[in-house]
């Protein structure tokens, strides 16, 4: 019996290991240690997980052989990365710098082929084909250095927008370079190969930007509540991309790239959704197929002679080379700084992602040999670590110049940022929270607090659990998106009093409310006539109606009354209006005067933002019914209003919610009430009367006697 015992463990620990449960356990124990431990050495995590193959792979200490359900999981992972490279762009970013980045692109394509190309065919000696295939894996690149420039705070910075914007051409081009090859390597490439590929790669085009959004946007917005089931619908698109690329004689990776393209307006990057998409493919897929990567390289052929190391040695000198003369040429081309081109450098020298699905599938039709395959591997490894460190050393340079993406003032407004969402409706909770994490600045440590009032009444004990279980859920469901939340549940005579206690409690810069179900009754959200909140509090004021998907808007409006920019919460409101365009990736319309535009557009400047704004031109605001002429189906309303007394304030803003809930009860829409913190300098709103600033005088001096009192 014993003896059995040990045959049965000795069996279980054979190398290679056969064990499906064993297997999948070393993989995932790799998963886990491998980033850690190169984590200390400042090693990419993709560097340790493809050596970690390397060492366990057949040609190391062979624990694992490539099996059918290796090869699953590697081209799981592998159209993983292609889909959220695609998922990931920017393409606000792309069109406001589309002119530089299309130059950039063609420099950082073309230099490396060009350069590449002779170098393989007449040093290497390698035949046509396989020079191609290596000159345009050459030309590919990886955002690895990405988190630098957004740690520094210049992600905003043009040299990095073109950077982001030339990875769309140059990857998209390479690819639809790589089916040529492949068509030329099968002996395809004749008449009919050119006008099928063409009249195929059109119908998918088709498909892909002309019916699977349309099909995504009836499926987010019906089946809005499961989300799982939108989890299953992406992947779903994914594959089926996939094999619609296939279907057109392309490689499946463009049809995954192309996935993410045509869902990249409709996953915000700060959703839940876009979470859980990144979440199981960094924590699975993608490491799955970066450690089987690794499992295909035979270290051994580079010791076999200088040949294997001479090949190595020449693809990574050609690869660093080229990028940084196409980084040069971009700052001849537009007069860019040093620091500006060692960006640009940094950016688009790391060789990662794409140049794994070009040389995979190269090797996978035999057009490249092992020697290229390791060679490979070694340009991967030097070219992460020098992009790594050259973009570091950019990033601190150009933070030195001063150019950041923010003022110093304004970003640490945002680190201090805190956000309130007061919530009794749990109908509401699940929307008002979505919407409060895509406005909330990434800058920003602090979490979004929730907050329940109950009334102090007999019932107050029990009425305070029920809402503390309410928070447990909102607190659950905030974990989806990864959404730091802080809850609170007090106690209050009234509800709106214990609304503002708790908002200068934890200084809170912005409270995010439901829209009243009827004005001058009871509010679902609060408890409490919206002009007792108002009265209350001092700080910005969200009333929000969100109820629809937010996959189908197509335009943001804004409307500014005059005088709004003399508020002194109208920065704060434009910044996360902006953010909320950013995130949904559809342009503004501001619905302002002449006054009220040269300061929107100023801040808009100041803020280099990617979205798309527009303006037009209105005076009568005092007849509000006029604005509607502004308003399209599926636009989000977002009217900036006032407190009374304050300086931007009208009579036409009396009973505002109704009146915009009457027009626009078919629109998602906020009703924004500026802060009214502090005071204003005469010099800079000359134009300003005095009335309203007297008024905020006495009621400043009235907050500190009443402060004083507590």
């Amino acid at each position: 019996m014993i003896k059995n015992f040990f045959d049965h463990i000795r069996h279980a620990f054979e190398i290679p290991l056969s064990n499906p449960v064993l297997v999948f356990a070393l993989i995932l124990f790799i998963i886990l240690l491998s980033p850690i431990l190169l984590r200390r050495i400042k090693i990419p995590g993709i560097i340790g997980l493809i050596l970690s193959g390397v060492a366990i792979g057949p040609h190391g200490l062979n624990l694992l052989e490539r099996s059918s359900a290796v090869d699953l999981f590697s081209t799981i992972g592998l159209l993983y990365i292609m889909f959220i490279a695609g998922l990931e762009l920017d393409m606000n970013e792309f069109r406001k710098t589309r002119h530089r980045s299309i130059l950039f692109g063609f420099f950082t394509f073309a230099i490396p082929i060009t350069i590449g190309y002779p170098v393989c065919y007449y040093i290497l000696g390698y035949d046509m084909l396989s020079s191609i295939l290596i000159s345009s894996m050459f030309a590919t690149h990886t955002l690895v250095a990405y988190p630098v420039v957004n740690s520094y705070g210049i992600a905003k910075n043009e040299a990095v927008a073109i950077t982001i914007g030339g990875t769309i051409l140059t990857d998209t081009a390479v690819l639809i370079i790589l089916a040529v090859i492949i068509g030329a390597s099968q002996g395809q490439l004749g008449k009919e190969f050119w006008l099928t590929l063409g009249f195929s790669f059109a119908v998918f085009l088709l498909i892909m930007f002309g019916v699977i959004p349309r099909i995504a946007k009836w499926f987010f917005q019906k089946i809005e509540g499961e989300k799982t089931a939108h989890y299953i619908f992406v992947l779903f698109v994914v594959f089926f991309a996939a094999f619609l690329a296939e279907m057109a004689g392309l490689e499946h990776i463009i049809g995954a790239f192309v996935a993410g393209l045509a869902l990249n307006k409709l996953i915000p990057h700060s959703s839940a959704l876009m979470n859980r998409i990144e979440f199981i493919g960094n924590a699975i897929f993608i490491p799955f197929f970066l450690i089987s990567v690794g499992m295909i390289v035979d270290i051994s052929v580079l010791m076999n002679g200088p040949a294997a190391l001479i090949i190595a040695a020449t693809l990574t000198l050609v690869a660093i080379f080229s990028k940084w003369i196409a980084a040069w040429l971009t700052q001849l081309s537009f007069r860019y700084s040093s620091a500006q081109r060692q960006v640009i450098f940094g950016l688009s020298s790391a060789h990662a992602a794409a140049t794994l699905a070009v040389i995979m599938v190269g090797h996978r039709y035999g057009i490249i040999d092992e020697n290229v395959l390791n060679g490979t591997i070694v340009l991967i490894l030097v070219t992460c670590i020098v992009a790594s460190l050259a973009t570091e050393t950019a990033s601190k340079k150009v933070v030195l110049a001063g150019d950041q993406d923010e003022v110093t003032s304004e970003k640490n407004v945002a680190r201090e940022e805190q956000l309130m969402l007061p919530i009794a409706n749990l109908n509401n909770m699940e929307s008002l929270l979505d919407f409060a994490t895509l406005i909330k600045s990434k800058h920003s440590p602090h979490p979004i607090t929730v907050l329940t009032v109950v009334p102090n009444n007999e019932m107050a004990d029990q009425n305070l659990q029920r809402a503390r279980k309410n928070l447990d859920s909102t607190a659950k469901y905030a974990s989806g998106s990864e959404t730091a939340v802080s809850m609170i549940a007090t106690i209050d005579h009234n509800i709106a009093n214990g609304i503002s206690r708790a908002a200068r409690e934890v200084s809170a810069d912005g409270i995010l409310l439901g829209w009243p179900s009827r004005p001058g009754i009871i509010e679902k959200m609060v408890g409490e006539k919206t002009e007792s909140i108002l009265n209350q509090t001092d700080t910005n004021l969200f009333m929000c109606h969100v109820d629809k998907s937010l996959v189908m808007l197509k335009r943001i409006v804004v409307f500014c009354p005059p005088l709004s920019e003399s508020e002194l919460g109208f920065d704060f409101c434009m910044e996360k209006v902006l953010r909320l365009g950013q995130e949904l990736s559809i342009p503004i319309l501001y619905v302002c005067d002449d006054r009220t535009e040269r300061a929107v557009s100023e801040y808009i400047e100041r803020s280099k933002t990617s979205s798309r704004v527009l303006f037009s031109d209105y005076q009568e605001w005092d007849d509000l019914s006029g604005l509607s002429q502004f308003v399209k189906d599926n636009d989000f309303v977002v009217f900036i209003s006032a407190r009374q007394g304050e300086v931007s304030y009208r009579h036409s803003f009396d009973g505002i919610p109704k009146k915009l809930g009457k027009i626009y009860a078919q629109h998602n829409r906020i009703l924004i009430f500026p802060s009214r913190r502090g005071g204003y300098s005469l010099d800079e709103y000359e134009d300003v009367s005095a009335a309203p600033i007297l008024q905020r005088i006495g009621r400043g001096i009235g907050n500190i006697f009443t402060k004083d009192k507590h």
